[in-house]
């Protein structure tokens, strides 16, 4: 009988060539395989005998299938998120926005939280797990992705506080907001991208035009009408680009700072009243 430690270093040492986080791929893969979370598998199921389908999971992977897509879930900041095809997969540099945001409220709370470019509803959900008291609308033009993002906010209880809306970006957004945030597309067409990346999630999520700033262009200028007194937009960047889209703020009269991820690659622009 092949052991779940076994079989999980065996999995780790082919995945290595496809992946930089190999052990943990081959972990959480295993885990999903015995229907278990990580940490209880660790703690007391490594002797078990290896389930079925724990190989054809890790030969997709090994075919630069994301791992979230083979589970079905992600977590994020405070919380988890079914995930799919279709979606682009939450990632932890996309936390920073929730930690920018955290350390301008302080004690505080936002009111009104809004979402522009929600995918499963991750910034959105995020934001109103941490701010109890809060309510949001998220906006994506994905159908797809708004039907994962329904499913989450209803297993996480947001189903009454979280609205969820089809839409272009600021288009038909009316009233103002204490947080925005948005991670959009910010890829350029020609950019080189893992595997996983460009051939398994939404190019719609990705790209946006020769110089990966289509987006900002329609984002930013809108700031200023929908940003309340007091709040701050909360913008994900490439690491590259945060002199431009910091220069597009400050050409709408907001105040613009950058923050970095733990990487200490720059990740946010975010967007305050002077």
């Amino acid at each position: 009988m092949t052991s779940v430690r076994t079989s999980i270093a065996e999995a780790a040492r082919a995945l290595a060539v496809v992946s930089p986080t190999a052990r943990l791929d081959a972990e959480l893969l295993m885990a999903h395989a015995l229907g278990i979370g990580r940490e209880a598998m660790i703690l007391g199921r490594l002797g078990d005998p290896v389930p079925d389908g724990f190989a054809e999971l890790v030969e997709r992977r090994f075919r630069h299938e994301p791992v979230a897509y083979l589970t079905g879930r992600r977590a994020f900041w405070t919380i988890e998120l079914m995930v799919g095809p279709g979606v682009l997969v939450p990632r932890a540099d996309s936390e920073t926005l929730i930690e920018v945001a955290v350390a301008h409220f302080g004690d505080r709370a936002p009111r009104r939280i809004l979402d522009l470019g929600t995918g499963p509803g991750t910034l959105l959900l995020a934001a109103l797990d941490q701010w109890p008291g809060a309510t949001g609308l998220g906006v994506d033009a994905s159908v797809a992705a708004l039907a994962y993002a329904r499913r989450n906010a209803a297993a996480l209880g947001m189903g009454d506080r979280a609205e969820l809306r089809t839409g272009d970006w600021t288009d038909g957004i009316d009233g103002r907001f204490e947080l925005i945030l948005t991670n959009p597309p910010y890829i350029g067409t020609q950019e080189a991208l893992p595997p996983e990346v460009r051939e398994h999630e939404p190019a719609e999520a990705l790209f946006a035009g020769s110089d990966g700033l289509d987006d900002y262009r329609r984002i930013v200028p809108e700031l200023p009408r929908l940003l309340y007194p007091g709040g701050i937009a909360v913008i994900e960047i490439g690491s590259t680009q945060a002199e431009a889209v910091a220069a597009m703020v400050a050409g709408t009269g907001l105040r613009a700072a950058v923050a970095q991820d733990l990487a200490g690659l720059s990740r946010v622009v975010s967007a305050v009243e002077i």
